[in-house]
């Protein structure tokens, strides 16, 4: 499987990391060993001193696909979740002043949570669905995928220009605004529209 990811789709996250807008979707992979094992511990990795938590709507490809045009889009996926991009902030940032890929910062082991996956059906539209993150209980993360500044359909679309999507793939769709810095013993647990998601413990 792949899991493809999209930076820069909100534009108030844009604007928290002094970012430039991008004309098109930013994408970048993170492998299957990126994965955090359920019911496992996120342990901070000894390389960052300042890992951020990012949490993102997830996509699961259920075809395979290829040069998919928006409006057929939705026929490749039924099941959407929510997952964390953990991010090596510091990491990001010397690779960012140096013009570098961003992978040891972003596609580390265990950087991708992958919570549970529900029916598309269940939510009244996927251009209208709220989620949040809380840390140790308060509200860190809020968002809606109607702030995207490309739609679900239209990332599986643009994607699938560059990569054979295959069946299992998942895309993570961009953070919102309230990225922050995790420290021993956090809990994080993240909530897509009425459904508990995932709840992560960090070592």
């Amino acid at each position: 499987m792949k899991i493809i990811c999209i930076g820069r789709n909100y534009a108030k996250h844009i604007e928290e990391l002094e970012n430039e807008r991008p004309d098109e979707p930013v994408i970048f992979l993170k492998p299957d060993s990126a994965i955090l094992p359920k019911k496992m511990p996120f342990f901070i990795p000894t390389f960052t001193e300042d890992v951020h938590y990012e949490v993102e709507v997830l996509v699961k490809i259920n075809k395979v696909g290829k040069h998919i045009s928006t409006k057929f889009a939705h026929k490749y996926y039924d099941e959407v979740g929510l997952g964390i991009d953990f991010t090596a902030r510091d990491i990001q940032a010397k690779c960012k002043e140096k013009g570098l890929p961003w992978e040891k910062a972003k596609s580390f082991d265990g950087s991708a949570v992958i919570g549970n996956f529900y029916p598309k059906e269940k939510f009244t539209s996927m251009e209208d669905m709220s989620f949040s993150l809380r840390k140790n209980g308060e509200f860190v993360q809020q968002g809606n995928t109607n702030s995207m500044l490309w739609k679900i359909d239209e990332l599986v679309a643009y994607v699938s220009q560059y990569f054979t999507l295959k069946k299992g793939d998942v895309i993570f769709t961009g953070t919102p605004a309230g990225v922050g810095a995790v420290k021993e013993n956090d809990v994080l647990l993240g909530v897509l529209e009425n459904e508990t998601a995932f709840e992560i413990k960090v070592k």
